[in-house]
């Protein structure tokens, strides 16, 4: 083969790989956006943009993706509600943070043991995954549920607001690996 044509059959192979990618977190973001449409279809590949790796993975890669990201939103919201209550005067919102810091240190165990239930496979595996990750989503509305009981407004609302809305991604990829 000459060099011309084989680079011309390595460059179609790389962009249809590429395209076959694209595609799948193309079809994982409309799936996502059909369950959940008040947070949509942009939201979902915006999100995924923060992994160069979500171009080039299958279902399984981009739930794992998905699933570290929220992890690191978790723990990044459990450091941001452990300064903030260091910061605060009020004894009762001090308790408030002091409960979500608690909140999101623990969801963190369950997203690491989704992310090995989605890896895995194996029907049980992702049906735990499902689990925790249902379990995930009740960290922001216990933490918010706090704020509201307080009268006041949360310190941590678009910190919650963002980890429920990543949450609901992994959900629903791991709902639909499960099937």
């Amino acid at each position: 083969m000459r060099p011309s044509n084989a680079l011309s059959c390595i460059v179609f192979f790389l962009l249809a790989t590429y395209s076959c990618s694209a595609s799948i977190l193309e079809d994982a973001c409309k799936t996502f956006s059909a369950a959940r449409p008040d947070i949509g279809y942009g939201y979902c590949i915006e999100f995924f943009q923060a992994n160069k790796d979500s171009a080039t993975v299958d279902k399984r890669g981009l739930a794992t993706i998905a699933t570290n990201i929220a992890r690191a939103t978790a723990m990044n919201t459990k450091k941001l509600s452990a300064a903030l209550r260091n910061m605060v005067k009020d004894q009762k919102a001090r308790e408030c943070l002091g409960d979500c810091a608690v909140l999101y240190y623990g969801i963190v165990g369950r997203l690491d043991e989704a992310a090995k239930g989605i890896t895995s496979g194996r029907s049980q595996g992702l049906q735990d995954a499902v689990w925790s990750l249902s379990a995930a989503l009740n960290v922001p509305e216990t933490c918010e549920e706090g704020f509201h009981k307080l009268g006041g407004k949360s310190m941590l609302a678009a910190a919650d607001s963002e980890f429920s809305k990543e949450a609901s991604i992994v959900l629903v990829l791991a709902r639909a690996l499960s099937r």
